[in-house]
């Protein structure tokens, strides 16, 4: 195999999580020690820096900034949210993609993603390869959704269950100081697939977590929720309820939805949140009993003051065993997770074709969940603990997170 010189670039796309940056720390530190890579370059705002030439310089980091990027939230050179067009009907941004990654000679490409920014990146290798461009093209995921159908779970996931979990557990305490009744609603998100939800049976079975626990998986009847929070409430005087945002009806509509047209994205996706306050306003309308909405938001995303060591490990290794499968030859796979063993955990990574990869959904398998909103089985909580193992926090300074404070020097457009 004759070696392929050039430059790396990386792409962040999509929703952020807390461990994103891990793997591009992993790609930024692997790269940069190859001597078939020329330049190092971070996609500012992903796929749409590409199309405006709008590059970061990533070797004129100071190697201990990258290093920081393990402990830093979110997407350090910027994430997009962005759909190109079917090739097939309008290739003129395939071509403007293909006029960059020549001029800048970049012949190494890395995208870190969920399921549509695998399907970008197949996407766009198919193109290259049709106009005889050579450029090893490799899938880093990324997805708090944990909703890649064929890698066993993703990075992100670990540190947002570990977030959601732990979150469930300390508002328990809360909810159950006073003598009065109470309904706490707590929305998580997840659109069409409920990993996330399902993490907060990790505090129940802790026996300090949600009473009922409801994912996208299984249609929602608004009268047989009112009973099953009832019957805990007559109960208990307390009921704590955790909802997946993305929880329908039977007929397929959003909680939300039943009273107002949802916005949707680039990718036809609706802008959900709100399920929480509907449902809130409905039981306290039904009950006359307190009832507090909470919605998670953000927050599960980017905490990186609780991300999981196993989840930050794992990422920032994804993004070196994609640069060094780049390296040895393979284009058009994404990194992904095989499990071997739970108990002790033990995995190993593999490269899944994109093809594979691309536009696929993992849901929640239904036999891990419970009937009537009961929560989840034991094969889900021996699935999940592994993933939230251990404490990776940022060094302090001043009792503060010390996040990387990269220089983000711009590459000189030619």
């Amino acid at each position: 195999m004759s070696k392929l010189v050039g430059a790396a670039l990386l792409g962040q796309s999509g929703g952020p999580t807390s461990v994103i940056n891990a793997s591009a720390a992993g790609v930024f530190i692997e790269a940069l020690g190859q001597e078939n890579i020329t330049n190092v370059y971070g996609a500012i705002h992903g796929i749409k820096g590409i199309l405006n030439e709008d590059f970061y310089d990533i070797g004129q980091e100071d190697m201990d900034e990258l290093l920081r990027l393990k402990n830093t939230p979110s997407s350090a050179i910027g994430s997009v949210r962005f759909k190109l067009k079917d090739p097939n009907v309008d290739s003129s941004e395939y071509e403007r993609l293909l006029e960059v990654f020549q001029k800048y000679n970049i012949r190494y490409f890395f995208y870190n993603g969920g399921n549509d920014s695998m399907d970008t990146c197949n996407k766009i290798s198919k193109f290259f390869k049709d106009h005889d461009f050579e450029c090893r093209v490799i899938g880093v995921p990324k997805t708090i959704d944990n909703d890649l159908n064929v890698t066993d779970h993703s990075p992100g996931y670990g540190s947002a269950a570990k977030y959601v979990a732990t979150s469930l557990m300390e508002l328990y305490h809360d909810a159950t100081v006073y003598d009065t009744k109470m309904i706490t609603v707590v929305e998580i998100m997840g659109r069409n697939a409920g990993w996330l939800t399902a993490a907060s049976a990790l505090a129940q079975s802790k026996g300090q977590g949600p009473d009922l626990i409801y994912l996208p998986e299984l249609p929602f009847d608004l009268d047989d929720f009112y009973t099953q929070v009832l019957d805990v409430l007559n109960t208990k005087g307390k009921v704590i309820v955790a909802v997946s945002e993305g929880i329908k009806t039977k007929e397929g509509k959003y909680i939300p939805e039943i009273y107002t047209d949802l916005k949707r994205d680039a990718f036809g996706h609706a802008q959900l949140g709100g399920t929480a306050q509907v449902l809130a306003q409905e039981l306290e309308r039904r009950t006359n009993v307190k009832v507090r909405a909470i919605e998670f938001s953000l927050l599960q995303r980017s905490a990186a003051h609780l991300a999981s060591k196993v989840d930050v490990e794992e990422a920032f290794n994804a993004g070196k065993e994609a640069v060094k499968a780049a390296i040895s030859g393979k284009t058009d796979f994404m990194v992904g997770f095989k499990r071997l063993s739970s108990k002790p955990y033990q995995m190993e990574y593999v490269l899944i074709p994109l093809d594979e990869a691309a536009n696929t959904e993992q849901k929640v398998p239904l036999e891990w969940i419970l009937p009537h909103g009961k929560g989840m089985t034991q094969e889900y909580i021996d699935y999940a603990l592994p993933l939230i193992q251990g404490d990776c926090k940022a060094e302090l300074e001043d009792g503060l997170p010390r996040f990387a404070k990269l220089k983000k020097v711009r590459v000189t457009k030619k």
